[in-house]
């Protein structure tokens, strides 16, 4: 088995930024966050948001993290500036819409000095709010065929689409796994996937493991941000603290399809203050305990029986004796 890796959110490192730096007025930088997550006991990598991380050259940023023993999991694209309100790859104006896809270009072009290959596409801009506000053929196209270019441009990286129901937008062009089946198949790109977020798959009103059976089915499962919440908006929660059952064969799907990626921890410590350097440990703690119980699940007649007989009543009492330990 090859040796896991797991990724955070930097920006989750400055939660309780007036405690852990007592004298400083405002933000913690780039360079100090990645300082903070290098406590993280397990911690091996970390995902830099472009260009919003890019405060200094790369060359110092790169050097931080390897004198801190940490390395580049991913960019991931954000479309923050005023100008991509209404949309980066679907925006009405032409120069905008080229804007975006070049500046992820560049995006890409970063990662590959970090060492990175994969660059994940979160498309919050793009979509729409009102009825009568886009012609919907039209967006999707512009959408597709952006997302195209960005995969050809750089055939070497991996591109993965992350999807969400909404947020910012009222509907987002890629809200499900469906769509973003549909528009890897149209854009036609071996090096195209699928990065699945936890929280947004359940707010999506999807069963996470049988979404990861899906991208495994078609496509190609290429991030995995490790969360959780209550389904009704992106809670970023800790793993399994609120749906331990679902999180637990959502990885044991991966694992069966061969996932070799890091294991990505998109929470958000800040919004409750937590200690961001004991949320990210629990996480990774939590994910290897429930990696060792799918190693339980691997191999066991009685559950296999169970699901072939999709006899649930069966297969539930042989998770609980394994969750709950008799």
């Amino acid at each position: 088995m090859a040796e896991l890796r797991f990724a955070t959110r930097l920006n989750s490192f400055a939660s309780g930024a007036h405690k852990y730096w007592p004298e400083q007025q405002g933000k913690p930088s780039v360079l100090q966050m990645i300082e903070r997550a290098s406590t993280a006991k397990g911690l091996t990598h970390v995902d830099l948001n472009y260009p919003q991380h890019i405060t200094t050259d790369i060359s110092t940023i790169k050097n931080k993290l390897e004198e801190l023993g940490l390395a580049v999991n991913g960019m991931q694209m954000r479309w923050d500036a005023p100008e991509f309100k209404i949309g980066a790859f679907t925006n009405p104006d032409p120069k905008i819409r080229r804007q975006a896809i070049e500046l992820t270009k560049r995006g890409i072009d970063a990662g590959r000095e970090f060492g990175s290959n994969l660059m994940t596409l979160w498309m919050g801009q793009d979509g729409f709010d009102y009825c009568f506000q886009v012609d919907y053929k039209k967006i999707w196209e512009d959408a597709v065929s952006a997302v195209r270019e960005i995969a050809e441009y750089a055939p070497d990286c991996d591109i993965s689409i992350e999807y969400k129901p909404n947020e910012p937008r009222a509907y987002s062009i890629f809200p499900n796994v469906t769509t973003c089946l549909l528009a890897i198949e149209e854009a036609g790109c071996e090096n195209l996937g699928v990065t699945l977020d936890f929280a947004h798959v359940l707010y999506a009103n999807e069963i996470p493991a049988y979404a990861a059976a899906m991208v495994a089915r078609r496509s190609k499962l290429m991030g995995l941000d490790c969360n959780d919440g209550w389904g009704k908006r992106d809670d970023g929660l800790m793993v399994a603290s609120v749906n331990p059952r679902a999180t637990l064969e959502f990885l044991w799907q991966m694992k069966k399809d061969g996932y070799n990626g890091a294991y990505y921890f998109d929470t958000f410590p800040d919004a409750s203050g937590l200690d961001p350097v004991r949320e990210a440990e629990t996480n990774i703690a939590t994910v290897k305990r429930l990696l060792g119980l799918c190693d339980k699940l691997d191999n066991n007649p009685e559950l296999a029986a169970a699901i072939e007989k999709q006899d649930a009543v069966a297969s539930q009492q042989i998770i609980n004796d394994i969750l709950f330990m008799k």
